[in-house]
């Protein structure tokens, strides 16, 4: 079968044949691999994979195996998964948008009681704290294991600036709102 449908690949798609290129998968794998990899700055949920994943199957991009126990399938990708793939990510990227809810509530600083809004960003601190924990914990795993890509590499170095630079900005925030 070939991609019927070359121009309608997304990112959740995209990053679902990509994530194959590392070997067949069940959903249940990608699903976990994505919140793994990709979980802290991109967001894909169990509907968003299955649905794409019979996308992907419908076009030809990925093969599925026969139904398993608890109608567990593996998916492959195919040479045109392949294709499609680099077409997709050959593309430049859209620029972000961020949407931090945190943020949102900052903007309206001056509608907010004080004390609500320090609370609000020492809650927020405590998980961005523990998240930076965690990627220089799994960095510092991957790389004693000798077992970290590129694209790990790069990832986890963003995440660790970003989240210091957070952490930076709500220390701020606290002693601007401690005035």
């Amino acid at each position: 079968m070939t991609n019927k449908n070359p121009h309608k690949l997304n990112a959740t798609a995209a990053s679902l044949l990509g994530f194959l290129h590392e070997g067949s998968m069940t959903g249940w794998d990608l699903v976990a691999l994505a919140d793994n990899r990709i979980g802290n700055f991109w967001n894909l949920t169990k509907s968003q994979v299955y649905r794409e994943l019979q996308w992907l199957a419908e076009n030809g991009l990925v093969e599925t195996g026969p139904r398993g126990p608890r109608e567990k399938r593996v998916f492959k990708l195919t040479p045109d998964g392949k294709s499609a793939f680099s077409d997709w990510f050959s593309k430049e990227p859209a620029e972000e948008i961020i949407r931090y809810p945190l943020l949102l509530s900052a903007s309206f600083a001056d509608y907010i009681a004080p004390a609500a809004l320090r609370d609000f960003i020492k809650t927020h601190r405590c998980t961005h704290t523990a998240r930076l924990e965690k990627y220089k914990k799994d960095l510092l795993v991957q790389t004693r294991h000798s077992n970290i890509s590129t694209g790990q590499a790069l990832t986890f170095s963003f995440g660790i600036r970003y989240e210091e630079m957070v952490l930076q900005w709500m220390d701020e925030a606290l002693e601007h709102l401690e005035k």
